[in-house]
């Protein structure tokens, strides 16, 4: 059978797995984990370029010490030369990465469950060039909670289990097993990447840190001090899910690196202004490069042309500007600071920037040792350091909606640098490639700045973010900022599964094993039926308390247990656990992964980071750090229920989905129930969150209470309202806090599409309404709310007004030409924009600006943007237009070609009042009656 593979730690000194790390790390090493003993250094100098040649590029690799004092896991991938897994520690004090190849001689696998003499008759799996040996090993199937013996077959390299298009292991398991045994093999584990499969066996903790004694990796935290303080704030919980909240505590708690990173961005010649340059052909010559480090380097790279004026350089003294006679020396200059930098970060580096810096040079004639770029299939990383594209990681939704707070719409650099940062690209006045010296220099560098500070602003959160979101999902930084958090759930579910020693089941076993769905009213349309939402009280409510549920999902996974191999499970004595109004039944013998990883996740965010997040007993470092982790907390949890039902996931299961929306309107309906009977006005409920009109002290503590009794949930005060305003519309409402902040939900004046002259009208609105402090004050706010409608229903009809403020911002959702079958507006005004600036090629994520106006000729806008062509040239371009408008006429222009005297009156008076009927119905008014219109002209509107 071959010989065994080491056991799992047996890389580690002493043998210690997760959770028993607790080995100090040595008196040397850098960073105490003791958060309160950060202290911030001194910004040194910028560093002096490093010098390399071709030879030195050829011969250059990691230093790969048999001592080394305390640094930080980085990254984890299979290297192909050596055969094994090569891992990369950032060590903080000289800023250095250094590398460690796997000792232990662990290979690629997958399971089966043939035996080993059934696997040993198939010819083209014993015979392939990639298969090394068998073992037999055990493990729990959770499905079937049972141990079962499974045949583990072990391959020289990664590629022979999986990877390539035929010919691998994992599919000849299945073929030959038809043809020789008579049956299909089944296969497990066997679409794992290798470096996933590796840290999930080794239990290694990306992001955390170890140390290299006697060329053995060690780790290195220790246990931190307010584990005992959280166990007895955790004492009421399950002792599982208390003793795997101390676990993850003791990965968050550890600091994370100061990691030295470098922004890149790069500028390429381009024959025809319009086009982008081609990155995998890389035909065009690189003109100009920017460096930008977090150590203060600040570099701008041209390459000299011939007859291109120098202009009058404004940047910053200390940025140094360089010119280089050839492509050559150019790339050189970029590969030196590749091969010093830990982290290098891009804005679309995976597809651009980085990629045709590595097919640049072979086109060049740069051979692949000569270059410290190693593309992959889905991102291109560095032979040194590690390369962050901060494209892919502001393109994950759950970081856009919860972590930053959905502050941008469009993914490009332009609009999350102004939402983040206040700081946009700088605006070039011809296509890059007739930009004089000065002016590409400041456009090339103004590009990697912003990259940079995307990665420093409110204290490095986007670095802090990459580190922790690591640790949890067990994920080498360079994928937990490409990957979605689905992936991040998946990577931590199975390296809990493999550490427990369970089968990793196929997405087709749970399925087979726990059906679909159920035939109940619970699938709408092959939709999941979602939270409840009680029909708001329209009108204007005084002092009202909203209670909401903590993590009400997340809540009822731990509360219920529930999980893929927990609902429907095999035992017979569960079966009249039912879920409420569901057939499911959920286990009572074990404690579902799921239940487990989430429950834990949810207590420790909920009873220790959230409210230590915002106690300013704390010093101020420690709660911006603890804010870093109660928000990667949120991200994943808020994702942990969706996941379950969405058929991409590896752990797909539709009863758990149904269960825990199930689970969800159980305890909002018991609530409002529970209310009635405690004599509290229920005005509005609204999926985790219930609005009560004038509760007393007593009535909610009494109903905390209750809940947490009889339905395990954290019930909690989410707002306290001075009064709330409710219109007919589920999730639309305007309440003002006690404190006076004004709280809009669902309303269009607060939606980002809006013109800016709708939402001025609606602040004026807005800010009339938090002058109301007693009923009475409502009358008087009326009166002044008629007012400012009616000001503005003037403004409109009179034109008075600037058309940028009447401008509609709406993002390209793909190139103008790809929308074939409909046109919508901004896109016609995006295609009109083409015309006006034909230098600028539109792509997805670049934000259209435009005005609704009364139909305009084609012809007259072609003449309005191109007066300067000839009338042939026109007619050619007009025709152009028709075609991709189908219309002779265009009814949307973008702001650059709209006046006044084109916009449509009517059409924005009909968005006027779309946008106020919501409040004017709550204060029972209506939109004709407060402008004055007679009835014909409110039907004609």
């Amino acid at each position: 059978m071959g010989r065994v593979q080491k056991k799992l730690f047996d890389f580690l000194a002493e043998g210690k797995g997760p959770g028993e790390q607790e080995v100090k790390a040595e008196p040397t090493a850098s960073g105490l984990t003791d958060l309160l003993s950060f202290a911030k250094a001194e910004k040194p100098k910028p560093p002096e370029p490093k010098v390399v040649s071709r030879e030195e590029l050829a011969s250059f690799s990691p230093e790969e010490p048999e001592e080394l004092g305390r640094a930080f896991l980085i990254d984890v991938s299979y290297d192909g030369e050596r055969g094994c897994a090569r891992l990369k520690l950032y060590e903080p004090v000289k800023k250095k990465v250094y590398v460690w190849y796997d000792k232990t001689g662990h290979k690629p696998y997958c399971l089966t469950d043939l035996r080993p003499e059934e696997v040993e008759k198939l010819k083209s799996v014993v015979g392939h060039q990639g298969f090394d040996h068998l073992e037999v090993v055990e493990k729990t199937d959770l499905l079937r909670d049972r141990r079962i013996r499974v045949t583990k077959v072990v391959a020289k390299d990664p590629l022979s289990i999986g990877g390539r298009p035929k010919g691998v292991i994992r599919e000849l398991l299945k073929e030959e097993s038809r043809q020789v045994l008579g049956y299909e093999a089944k296969v497990w584990e066997a679409a794992i990447k290798y470096h996933e499969c590796y840290i999930y066996d080794t239990g290694l903790i990306p992001g955390m840190p170890y140390r290299i004694s006697g060329g053995k990796l060690i780790p290195a935290w220790e246990k931190p001090k307010m584990l005992e303080e959280l166990s007895r704030v955790l004492e009421d919980q399950p002792e599982e899910i208390r003793e795997k909240a101390l676990e993850w505590a003791s990965l968050l708690e550890c600091e994370a690196p100061d990691l030295r990173r470098v922004a890149i961005d790069i500028e390429v010649y381009s024959k025809v202004p319009t086009r982008v340059p081609n990155a995998h052909e890389a035909e065009e010559p690189l003109i100009c490069v920017s460096l930008v480090g977090s150590d203060g380097l600040e570099r701008v790279l041209l390459l000299r042309r011939e007859g291109l004026p120098e202009g009058e350089f404004r940047l910053p003294e200390h940025v140094r500007v360089e010119f280089y006679e050839s492509e050559e020396e150019l790339l050189l200059a970029v590969f030196g600071a590749l091969i010093d930098y830990p982290v290098v970060v891009t804005f679309n580096g995976d597809d651009f920037d980085l990629r045709y810096l590595f097919h640049r040079a072979e086109r060049l004639g740069f051979s692949r040792k000569e270059i410290p770029i190693e593309p992959g299939r889905d991102k291109y990383s560095l032979r040194y350091g590690i390369h962050i594209d901060l494209y892919k990681l502001f393109s994950i939704t759950a970081l856009q909606v919860y972590a930053f707070g959905k502050k941008y719409e469009s993914v490009n650099l332009d609009e999350v640098g102004a939402a983040l940062l206040g700081m946009r690209k700088e605006e070039i006045p011809k296509p890059i490639s007739e930009l004089s010296y000065a002016e590409l220099a400041s456009y090339c560098y103004r590009d990697a700045l912003i990259t940079l500070r995307l990665t420093q602003f409110d204290n490095d959160l986007v670095m802090k973010l990459a580190v922790l979101l690591s640790r949890i999902s067990k994920m080498p930084i360079e994928d937990a900022t490409r990957l979605s958090v689905s992936k991040w759930i998946r990577s931590f579910m199975q390296f809990e599964l493999r550490r427990m020693g369970a089968l990793i089941p196929n997405k087709e076993d749970i399925l087979a094993e726990k059906g679909a769905t159920t035939t109940t009213k619970a699938v709408v349309k092959g939709k999941y039926m979602g939270a409840i939402v009680v029909k708001p009280k329209p009108g204007i409510h005084m002092n009202v308390t909203v209670l909401d549920f903590a993590s009400l999902y997340p809540s009822a996974i731990k509360a219920w247990n529930l999980s893929f191999e927990t609902v429907r499970c095999p035992h017979k004595e569960c079966r009249d656990n039912l879920v409420p109004g569901l057939p499911h039944w959920v286990c009572r013998k074990r404690r579902g992964i799921t239940s487990l990883l989430i429950g834990s996740l949810r207590d420790l965010r909920v009873y220790w980071y959230k409210p230590k997040s915002k106690d300013k007993s704390l010093p101020e470092d420690l709660r911006a750090w603890y804010k870093v982790i109660q928000l990667v907390l949120k991200v994943i949890l808020n994702a942990s229920y969706g996941v379950f039902g969405a058929d991409i996931f590896e752990f797909y299961c539709p009863p758990v989905a149904e269960s825990t929306t199930a689970i969800g309107r159980h305890a909002i309906t018991s609530v409002i129930e529970k209310c009635s009977e405690m004599g509290m006005e229920v005005l509005y409920g609204d999926t985790d969150s219930v609005f009560l009109r004038g509760p007393t002290e007593e009535q909610i503590e009494a109903l905390i209470e209750w809940a947490e009794k009889e339905l395990h949930m954290d019930l909690d005060i989410d707002k306290v309202y001075r009064y709330v305003v409710f219109s007919e519309r589920k999730k639309n409402y305007l309440g003002v806090l006690v404190d006076g902040t004004v709280d809009v939900k669902g309303l269009l004046g607060k939606k980002k599409h809006v013109p800016k002259f709708i939402k001025d009208a609606f602040k004026a609105v807005v800010d009339e309404l938090t002058l109301v402090k007693e009923p009475e004050d409502l009358k008087i706010a009326k009166e002044r709310i008629k007012a400012i409608l009616r000001e503005y229903y003037q403004k409109l009809k009179n034109r008075q007004f600037e058309p940028i403020d009447l401008a509609l911002h709406v993002t390209l959702g793909k190139e103008p030409e790809k929308y074939t079958k409909t046109t919508p507006q901004h896109v016609k005004a995006a295609k009109v924009l083409e015309l006006i600036r034909p230098e600028r090629k539109l792509k997805a994520g670049d934000i259209i600006s435009f005005v609704k106006v009364v139909p305009v000729s084609v012809d007259e806008v072609v003449r309005r943007a191109r007066p300067s062509l000839r009338p042939e040239e026109r007619k050619k371009l007009a025709d152009d237009l028709r075609a991709f408008v189908k219309d002779k006429y265009v009814d949307v222009l973008p702001i650059e070609l709209a006046t006044r005297e084109d916009v449509d009156i009517d059409k924005y008076v009909s968005l006027l009042e779309s946008t106020f009927e919501q409040i004017l119905d709550a204060l029972g008014m209506s939109f004709s009656e407060v402008v004055g219109l007679t009835k014909l002209e409110s039907f004609m509107l």
